[in-house]
């Protein structure tokens, strides 16, 4: 591709994702597709720390509209506090301008709709990071199912396990309050649901769930500000020395001075009002019926998956971290019900999440990308897989099962 022609990219939000996955590796990976031209954060100094470990030198700016107005982006790709998705992804469709923003799409009903009112209005287009769709096992496990191996899925059973490092981590951030992550029912599990929506090629229609703080929060031993400064630091497993880790202390700790958001907050402060274990049921318009569960403070990490066929069954234990070693590759197990059983091996492809993230960002990135499977995920697969997380905590608070379908319409919705 001509360089004179690569789409014009701008950054909001240049937090660790942003800096990252799309900054860093953009500018290693795709610069002869697109180019960085504007990083936007309301933290400045972030915003430099950001621009430095890219390497480029473009504009800073704490505004994103003014931003958009003085650079005119052919792309936004948004990185900010879920929250506030819908208030950029809105201001830059309305200035004639293309979205790719981190997942979950938003937090309420009332801006999935919001967002989808405006892409329709614009005409321009949102596409939602959901890179597990691209690993290399889930997208093995994709063709299975579209083969008709297993004949018409009618049941699913899928738990996700977050580690002791990584549970832990989002209660350590902005993520542990609701109005600012919608919980990991939204946050994390938004994941799990997209998955399972495109598994099937359908929507879900009712949530019931149950949720509740065990670990964290008010439920832990003791509390206190921060690591840095906690009197329990020399007891406490969840202790964290932020100063060992130069990437952290360079986009968070001096940046602090600005806005006053530390990275290592403690676990088990009071205003923590997000549920850390979470289990529900959901029901397909097709009729399959789901047990879904995720933990956050488990000894391993990673996720188990079996899908239940009319013809047999597919299951699937990916490890991602445990205190045990484990192979190059993830196992699939095909259960024919009068065919015996056949195991499929599927090495670990490189890049994150098992080479899913580099194939992301080719599908977003590298024109013409074939796409045979629909992995390329657009504002409905945001909206439907946000919707189910924000059914599952509503059924959660109020303990009644809840339509998916309603949340879209204004006149029906549950109230929060």
């Amino acid at each position: 591709m001509d360089r004179a022609n690569r789409k014009r990219i701008a950054l909001i939000g240049t937090g660790h994702r942003g800096t990252s996955m799309w900054g860093i590796n953009v500018v290693k990976g795709y610069s002869d597709f697109v180019e960085i031209v504007a990083l936007c954060d309301i933290n400045r100094l972030r915003a430099e720390r950001a621009r430095s470990f890219l390497g480029i030198d473009a504009p800073i700016y704490a505004d994103a509209q003014e931003m958009i107005a003085a650079i005119k982006p052919d792309t936004v790709i948004i990185c900010t506090r879920d929250s506030n998705h819908d208030e950029m992804i809105v201001r830059a469709l309305e200035a004639g301008v293309n979205v790719i923003t981190e997942k979950p799409m938003t937090t309420t009903a009332e801006k999935v709709r919001r967002i989808l009112e405006a892409e329709k209005r614009t005409g321009k287009r949102v596409d939602v990071t959901f890179n597990y769709r691209y690993a290399p096992t889930v997208r093995k496990i994709k063709e299975l199912l579209t083969s008709g191996v297993i004949g018409d899925v009618t049941s699913i059973d899928f738990h996700w396990f977050l580690d002791n490092k990584h549970g832990a981590d989002y209660f350590r951030r902005w993520h542990a309050i609701e109005e600012n992550s919608g919980s990991l029912f939204v946050h994390k599990s938004t994941h799990h649901f997209d998955l399972m929506n495109w598994y099937l090629d359908d929507d879900p229609e009712d949530v019931s769930a149950f949720a509740s703080l065990r670990k964290y929060g008010k439920a832990g031993p003791f509390r206190g500000e921060r690591c840095k400064t906690c009197p329990h630091a020399s007891y406490c497993d969840y202790y964290m020395d932020i100063s060992q880790d130069p990437w952290l202390e360079a986009l968070y700790e001096d940046p602090s001075r600005e806005d006053g958001y530390v990275r290592d907050a403690c676990v088990f402060r009071e205003e923590i009002d997000i549920p850390d274990t979470m289990s529900a049921m959901i029901r397909y318009r097709k009729g399959v019926q789901v047990t879904y569960s995720v933990n956050t403070y488990m000894p391993i990490e990673g996720h188990f998956i079996a899908f239940d066929g009319t013809k047999g069954r597919i299951q699937m234990r990916q490890f991602e971290r445990q205190p045990w070693e484990t192979p190059e590759h993830d196992e699939i197990l095909l259960v024919r019900n009068f065919g015996g059983a056949e195991t499929i091996k599927v090495p670990h492809e490189p890049g994150g999440h098992f080479g899913g993230d580099p194939k992301l960002q080719d599908m977003l990135f590298k024109p013409d990308t074939p796409d045979p499977l629909n992995q390329r995920a657009g504002s409905r697969a945001g909206a439907m897989s946000v919707l189910c997380g924000i059914a599952a905590l509503q059924s959660a608070k109020t303990g009644q099962l809840v339509s998916v379908s309603k949340l879209l319409d204004p006149a029906q919705a549950i109230a929060a």
